[in-house]
């Protein structure tokens, strides 16, 4: 496959990403193979992800017109924020502030990279909000990247945002049409008009499809991380979507001594837990599942991306507690029966490649939608709530690890994820755009499993 696709041949492709690490790692891994393709590689985000991208060896564009605000710093940048509690009133500040305003601003960097950097394709995670700038006023080639679950409005489905899963009854689709009415209409209604107003400001046609849709819309290809098997049926899918297997981030695995601690051996249940990099509240996940388990027979590995470590040591010092900064998921993971997690999608694509089954608990930055699809195909359990019980969580992961329907679930979607290779799917739909056809000999075995 390589050799066929070492067709590069001087083309030119421009990554983008909004500044947060759940939108930037996930590409990493395609950029990189890209690069050993031939291709010409380079990548326009936040100057906080300069050190990450010299050491890829990938060239960085930073932000200049935009604002450079990053997950680690919007709090900071935007004080009112942490003042809004309500759900709804937040995603709709964030999708202003955080993305749709920054779109013209995108725009204008990106001109100015293009006079010194002419790409033939742009790639950008699909909550980037200068895809359709590219798409339409550049009439460039652009694949939006779905690093969050699948957001395309459908007639079968209750709308992205909600955490809300499929009806299934008469009395739950007319609920369902309902609520997509009231998402376009009044929930996320100053969100969308804000898009709607841009767009028309620089004559870009959006058909008056709705704000999380133009991602998708506005895009060549639209490629999703993840499965057919973890996502919602729509029967008005668009065509220009395809599944490409998990997105994970670029690993060299050079001179890397894998973490290991004995003690995962010596206790017959282990229980893994992190709440990612960007949240800082250890009292949201962490100490509830540590407070649900010290003391006993079950081991709790605990991640904290930073957040406390020592504190948390001093405080717990129980030989079935395990405190680390960080701990490469491949190292731990295949020793995990349980997976406690506030609904990162990077780590619950990893979690069901490792087959391990989860307790999900994650409400904000769309995480609602990740765990309710945990629970919906019963692969773990969704506690619906960003703040659990110490209770909620053991009785979760009694249920889990006592239940041979979740393991079996994980099992059956982990051996569909096998069957995607995102990096050779990736390469494959790239030159398809980009090559002549009769510069191509492609093996078909790939898009064959694309739809």
């Amino acid at each position: 496959m390589n050799k066929q696709l070492n067709a590069g041949n001087g083309k030119k492709i421009l990554f983008a990403s909004v500044p947060a690490d759940g939108h930037f790692n996930p590409l990493t891994g395609l950029a990189k193979h890209l690069q050993s393709l031939g291709y010409e590689v380079r990548w326009y985000t936040s100057s906080h992800y300069a050190p990450k991208l010299k050491k890829l060896g990938i060239p960085h564009y930073p932000f200049v017109k935009a604002m450079d605000v990053t997950a680690d710093t919007v709090d900071e940048i935007f004080p009112e924020r942490a003042k809004i509690k309500n759900k709804i009133k937040k995603l709709n500040y964030d999708f202003m502030n955080y993305f749709i305003l920054r779109a013209p601003e995108y725009y204008e960097d990106i001109k100015n990279i293009y006079k010194d950097f002419k790409f033939d394709l742009f790639v950008a995670d699909v909550l980037f909000t200068g895809i359709p700038f590219v798409n339409d006023l550049m009439d460039i080639p652009v694949f939006s990247m779905g690093i969050v679950p699948l957001m395309q409005t459908s007639k079968d489905l209750p709308p992205a945002g909600l955490g809300l899963t499929p009806g299934t009854t008469w009395l739950s689709k007319v609920r369902d049409s309902i609520l997509r009415f009231m998402a376009e209409n009044i929930l996320f209604s100053k969100s969308d008009k804000l898009m709607k107003k841009i767009l028309d400001g620089y004559f870009i046609d959006h058909d008056n499809k709705f704000l999380f849709d133009l991602g998708i819309n506005k895009a060549t290809y639209y490629l999703q991380s993840g499965t057919p098997g973890f996502e919602y049926k729509r029967s008005d899918m668009l065509e220009n979507i395809r599944f490409i297997g998990s997105l994970l981030p670029y690993s060299s695995n050079q001179n890397k001594e894998q973490w290991f601690d004995e003690r995962l051996n010596q206790y017959k249940r282990v229980v893994l837990v992190t709440q990612g990099t960007v949240e800082k509240d250890i009292n949201k996940l962490l100490i509830p599942t540590i407070e649900a388990f010290k003391h006993t027979d079950t081991l709790v590995v605990v991640t904290t991306g930073g957040s406390q470590t020592n504190e948390l040591r001093a405080k717990y010092p129980y030989s079935n507690i395990i405190i680390e900064d960080f701990i490469a998921f491949n190292d731990i993971m295949p020793y995990a029966d349980v997976y406690v997690t506030n609904g990162g999608y990077g780590g619950v694509m990893l979690a069901i490649e490792n087959r391990v089954p989860m307790v999900a608990a994650g409400v904000h930055e769309g995480k609602n939608e990740i765990c309710a699809r945990v629970g919906y195909f019963k692969i773990g359990i969704d506690l619906k709530t960003e703040l659990p019980k110490a209770e909620q969580i053991r009785k979760a992961v009694d249920e889990v690890t006592g239940t041979d329907q979740y393991k079996i679930n994980i099992q059956d979607l982990a051996d569909e994820f096998q069957q995607y290779d995102a990096n050779g799917l990736f390469a494959n739909l790239v030159a398809e755009v980009l090559q002549p056809a009769n510069d191509l000999s492609i093996s078909n075995k790939y898009s064959e499993k694309i739809f």
